[in-house]
């Protein structure tokens, strides 16, 4: 087992400290080197884009590892040679995933609507005592047709944003272990329709707001990239990066919760407009390996490049208050201390 050192060596450096007492335009100068263009477009695959990689000695966490977008990921990882933690819904699903691909897998299980085994998760693979290269927060819920609360918000909320962010501090150090940990965020263009204001942040329930699925799928897609844009702030300093992205249109098991006509229109017109899963999963696999975005944070990525998106991407007051919501809902799940 390699030992986690990285962090340990920045508190003593005294490194830490000195971030800390920077004022906030060095700290903001300090983020992120710019982003390059990479050659890469919408009809890259997972595999071109890792296309002569040795990911020999690294490891991965991805969440949804059991279909789609997920699981591609995780076989073009395990292909180029990393370790893979691959996380489902359940252990049976992962087991199952892991076994489909050839390399090195691990499955692992969690709920992200269940808090408490987000955090059992990330107890378990901290006791693996590996630093961990990447955790890829890509699973999540689509389109729930009908307003549902679960711990307490609105239920896309929950899952998408509030479960991974649970697992992305349960796992904070691991990734700032590795020689250049990365953070990824499968976020959405859908991020546009969140509603006028951005986040809901004082009324995550919807009580005071009429509740639309699409608006209400945007809303959490904001956060996520938002969440990236915060933990990018909070890496400065560090060899570890968080970015954002947009997968891009792709037919999985994601649209289960739209209308059926929806469904077996996707299903059967979607390929005039929709990218193929080994498509849909070239960002995500792009972010987290490729060593041309060594140092690159903070971005929203559409197509392996930077993508275009609306004024909230980039609004670094409304980044850290999600966070400090976030800290105050997920207390009870995080370890300690979490800044």
């Amino acid at each position: 087992m390699i030992p986690v050192t990285r962090r340990r060596l920045l508190q003593q450096s005294g490194l830490l400290a000195l971030l800390a007492a920077l004022p906030a335009p060095v700290l903001a100068r300090l983020v992120s080197k710019p982003a390059p263009v990479s050659a890469f477009d919408e009809k890259a695959t997972a595999e071109a884009v890792t296309a002569g990689l040795d990911l020999s000695g690294f490891t991965y966490a991805i969440t949804g590892c059991n279909s789609g977008l997920g699981f591609e990921t995780m076989r073009v990882l395990a292909l180029r040679g990393a370790h893979v933690i691959g996380i489902a819904r359940t252990l049976e699903k992962a087991e199952l995933a892991c076994a489909a691909v050839d390399g090195h897998t691990t499955p692992e299980f969690l709920d992200l609507a269940d808090y408490a085994s987000v955090a059992a998760c990330g107890e378990r693979i901290r006791a693996m005592n590996l630093p961990l290269d990447g955790l890829i927060c890509n699973a999540g819920v689509v389109m729930v047709p009908e307003r549902e609360i679960v711990n307490g918000v609105e239920k896309h909320f929950s899952i998408n944003h509030l479960g991974h962010f649970i697992l992305v501090n349960q796992l904070m150090d691991h990734v700032i272990a590795a020689e250049q940990g990365r953070f990824v965020f499968v976020s959405s263009r859908a991020h546009r329709r969140a509603p006028e204001g951005g986040l809901l942040l004082d009324d995550l329930a919807w009580e005071r707001h009429e509740y639309d699925p699409q608006v209400a799928y945007g809303h959490s897609k904001l956060a996520n990239a938002l969440c990236s844009l915060a933990l990018a702030h909070k890496l400065s300093g560090t060899m570890a990066t968080s970015n954002s992205l947009h997968p891009g249109v792709i037919v999985t098991n994601a649209i289960r919760n739209m209308p059926d006509w929806q469904q077996t229109a996707a299903r059967w017109l979607g390929w005039m407009f929709t990218k193929t899963v080994e498509e849909g999963a070239a960002t995500q696999t792009y972010l987290a390996t490729h060593p041309s975005l060594a140092g690159v944070r903070g971005y929203y990525f559409d197509n392996c490049n930077v993508g275009e998106g609306t004024a909230y991407l980039t609004d670094d007051a409304l980044a850290a208050r999600l966070w400090e919501t976030s800290l105050a809902l997920a207390a009870d799940y995080l370890p300690s201390p979490v800044a």
